[in-house]
């Protein structure tokens, strides 16, 4: 099979899911973390979040939003904040 039969077969399924012809041989889901709520219960305010995460105000300010969702590490690092607040102060220390 070559790759354009490959494709091709991979674009005819994506439409059959898209038309509830066919169902998706798997799904992947990721919980984005409430980034407000998570500062809200560490009770920082979001310069002192931001410093912490190693990143600005703003990119704060959009995750809040809902504007930009965190990726990567900084989701990881979300996440654990969310299951263990103390991990703030550690993280805020470096």
């Amino acid at each position: 099979m070559s790759i354009f039969d490959e494709l091709h077969t991979s674009l005819q399924e994506a439409v059959d899911i898209k038309q509830d012809k066919a169902q998706a041989s798997r799904v992947t889901r990721h919980e984005v973390a409430d980034v407000k709520a998570i500062r809200a219960k560490l009770q920082v305010s979001q310069t002192e979040f931001a410093n912490a995460m190693g990143t600005s105000v703003d990119t704060i300010k959009s995750w809040e939003t809902k504007r930009r969702n965190p990726t990567g590490l900084a989701a990881k690092v979300l996440a654990t904040l969310q299951d263990n607040p103390a991990f703030f102060n550690e993280l805020a220390s470096h």
